[in-house]
C-alpha cells in the first residue's frame, strides 16, 4: 500500500509538474504568436486581439524586409554580436581560469571591481560612452557598438568561466602538471574541452544580449544607415504611428526575433548543459 501510494504520488507531482510547464509556455509563447499572426493578416488590416486571418498573406513580410533595409541590418547585427561574442570569450575564459586557480596580489578587490561591473546599470554608461566614442572618433562605426559591449560583457564572462572552472575537480590540473604541462598548456588540453557546455551557454547569452542591444545602437551610430543593427531598424516602423502598418510591423518584429529563437532550438542542450556545468563539486 504504502509503495502504491508513493507511486501515485509520483505520478500526481509529475502530471502537476507537466501541466505548469505546458501553461508557462504557452504564456511565454502567446506574445509571438499572436505578433506572427497579426503580420499574416492582410496588408492595412486593423487587428486587435489574438486573430486568426482567413488567408496567409506573406508580402507583409516583403514590405517590412525593404523597408526596413534588414538585408543590411541583420548582417550587421550578427556581425556585431558574433564579435561581441569572440572578443568577450578571448578575454574572459583565461581570466575567469585566472581567478578560479591562481592565487596573485589583488585579487579580492579586483573581483569586487567586476562585481560593481556585473551590477552597474549599463544604461549610466551611456553618455560617458558617448563621449569616449566620439574622442576616439568611432561613432557611427561597428568599433562603437562592438567595443562597449565587449567591456559590458566581461564581468558577467569572466564570473561565469571562474564559477566552472572552479569545479572542476584539481587533481586533473595536477595530473597535467605531473606530466609537465605548463599552465597555457593546461588551459588548452585539459580545461578548455572540458568548458565547451559552459562556453556555448555564456555564448549563447552574449550573443542574444548583443543582438537586442538597442540603446547602444541609437546613441553610438544614429547617421550612419550602413551600421545599423536589426533592432535599430526596428524602431523606426513605429516612429510613425498614425501611418504605420500592424502588419508591417508584426512582420519586422518576427524578422529580427527569428534569427535568435532559431538559434536557441539549435542549442538548447548545450544552453541547458552550460547551465549546470560546475554544478559538481570534487
Amino acid at each position: 500500500m504504502k509503495g502504491g501510494g508513493l507511486m501515485n504520488g509520483g505520478r500526481r507531482e509529475s502530471v502537476i509538474s507537466h501541466a505548469l510547464l505546458v501553461i508557462a509556455s504557452l504564456v511565454a509563447l502567446y506574445p509571438f504568436a499572436q505578433i506572427l499572426l497579426v503580420a499574416l493578416h492582410e496588408p492595412g488590416a486593423r487587428v486587435t486581439g489574438f486573430s486568426v486571418p482567413s488567408s496567409l498573406h506573406f508580402e507583409n513580410f516583403a514590405t517590412a524586409w525593404q523597408r526596413g533595409l534588414f538585408s543590411s541590418a541583420l548582417l550587421s547585427s550578427l556581425l556585431v554580436a558574433g564579435s561581441v561574442v569572440v572578443l568577450t570569450l578571448l578575454v574572459a575564459v583565461p581570466a575567469g581560469y585566472a581567478f578560479a586557480v591562481f592565487t596573485f596580489p589583488l585579487k579580492g578587490p579586483l573581483l569586487g571591481i567586476l562585481l560593481i561591473g556585473l551590477v552597474l546599470p549599463y544604461e549610466a554608461t551611456v553618455i560617458p560612452l558617448y563621449y569616449q566614442m566620439r574622442a576616439w572618433g568611432l561613432l557611427d562605426t561597428y568599433w562603437a557598438l562592438i567595443l562597449p559591449q565587449v567591456g559590458l560583457s566581461l564581468a558577467l564572462g569572466t564570473f561565469w568561466m571562474r564559477t566552472f572552472f572552479a569545479g572542476v575537480p584539481g587533481s586533473l590540473r595536477e595530473a597535467a602538471e605531473i606530466d609537465g604541462a605548463t599552465r597555457l598548456q593546461t588551459l588548452r588540453k585539459i580545461m578548455l574541452p572540458l568548458a565547451v557546455p559552459a562556453l556555448g551557454a555564456l555564448a549563447a547569452l552574449l550573443f542574444l544580449y548583443a543582438w537586442n542591444e538597442f540603446l547602444l545602437a541609437l546613441v553610438l551610430v544614429p547617421d550612419n544607415p550602413d551600421v545599423r543593427t536589426a533592432p535599430l531598424a526596428l524602431s523606426f516602423f513605429t516612429s510613425d504611428r498614425r501611418n504605420s502598418d500592424p502588419g508591417v510591423t508584426s512582420a519586422a518584429a518576427v524578422l529580427v526575433a527569428l534569427p535568435v529563437l532559431a538559434g536557441y532550438v539549435l542549442l538548447q542542450r548545450t544552453f541547458i548543459s552550460g547551465m549546470l556545468g560546475g554544478a559538481v563539486k570534487e
